[in-house]
């Protein structure tokens, strides 16, 4: 697909971010970041890029159906990271996940149907919109029903049904991507590998939900961007694929793999009681992407985690910024303001 200008909601987070420092390395594509800088955006993930002159930001809300319209306008596709995104969060408060990840995604795609350039609307969700999976069935199909156990999983999945929607009522060029698990740089501190990372440097405790036995499939997010990306170039328009990083771990597996690494004790473990609705295991098939565009994960847990791993160690100023809050600073020292308060 010829593209010139890529608009990324929500890409100051984490997926987000890393998807933006991956299409300047790799492509020469323009890039217009809108994100609404809620808790877990943060500018500061592309200060190395802020001068770049094939990169922009503009700070706003995917509901704002003036803004969105003016900036599909002026784009050739749209990457839809934008959303609420913390299963917890979710379970305490719901009506932001319903805000943003189910109305926001509908004015956005209202917006994208003005649009007379836009040729790829590719909407980024979640393998937990499929709900759990027993110790023997076989990994997540994109065929397979949607059945979300969570507040945050049923808003995505919602999302999903609306863009398919969008594409079977309107004909709207869209694509859907599904990912499992992603770990790696920039990661908000309040999922389970940076936590444990930081509290494990900390020497604090390290709290595992249930029985720790809960199985996710992990995807180093350099390689969910390059999936993306290729699913962006030459994916089918109005289907679905799965990025999975066929790595399935335990939590408790991961939590002891950081500890060995840090050489810090299994004593630091803290199991605290199981959240409701918990789904006890995740895996995807990743054989449509692979048999159609050629794409496979890269790198291996071991790798993917040593490289998360030396990257919190060498940027300890950036979460200590995060957990003391003041990394919202650095948005008002950039553009004269503060953002948004916390939700």
């Amino acid at each position: 697909m010829d593209l010139k200008r890529v608009l990324v909601t929500g890409g100051c987070g984490f997926i987000g971010s890393n998807f933006i420092h991956y299409l300047l390395e790799n492509t020469d594509y323009e890039i217009i970041n809108l994100d609404a800088l809620t808790y877990a955006g943060n500018t500061e993930n592309l200060v190395d890029i802020d001068r770049d002159p094939r990169y922009r930001f503009v700070h706003g809300r995917i509901e704002d159906a003036d803004l969105v319209t003016g900036l599909c306008s002026r784009v050739d596709a749209i990457v839809n990271f934008a959303a609420e995104s913390h299963v917890d969060r979710s379970i305490s408060h719901a009506d932001p996940f319903i805000t943003t990840n189910v109305l926001g995604t509908q004015v956005l795609l209202d917006a994208a149907r003005s649009s007379e350039r836009l040729r790829c609307f590719l909407h980024i969700s979640t393998d937990e919109v499929y709900g759990s999976l027993g110790p023997s069935e076989a990994p997540f199909k994109e065929s397979d029903p949607l059945l979300p156990n969570s507040p945050y999983a049923a808003s995505k999945a919602s999302s999903d049904l609306i863009v398919r929607a969008a594409s079977k009522t309107h004909g709207l060029p869209v694509i859907i991507t599904r990912c499992s698990n992603n770990y790696g740089p920039y990661q908000f501190p309040e999922k389970l590998i940076p936590l444990t990372l930081i509290n494990a440097l900390e020497r604090r405790p390290l709290p595992v939900y249930g029985d720790g036995e809960n199985i996710r499939d992990w995807i180093y997010v350099k390689d969910h961007c390059e999936g993306i990306l290729t699913v962006l170039e030459h994916g089918r328009e109005g289907e679905i694929y799965n990025l999975g990083g066929e790595c399935e771990l335990t939590n408790l597996r991961v939590v002891k793999t950081i500890l060995a690494a840090l050489n810090r004790p299994e004593s630091l473990i803290t199991f605290v009681r199981d959240r409701p609705g918990h789904d006890r295991r995740y895996a995807m098939d990743i054989d449509k992407v692979r048999q159609e565009l050629g794409w496979r994960p890269k790198t291996d847990f071991a790798s993917g985690i040593s490289q998360t791993i030396d990257w919190y160690r060498t940027h300890e100023s950036w979460w200590r910024r995060i957990i003391s809050g003041s990394y919202r600073d650095y948005y008002r020292l950039q553009y004269g303001r503060y953002p948004e308060a916390v939700l």
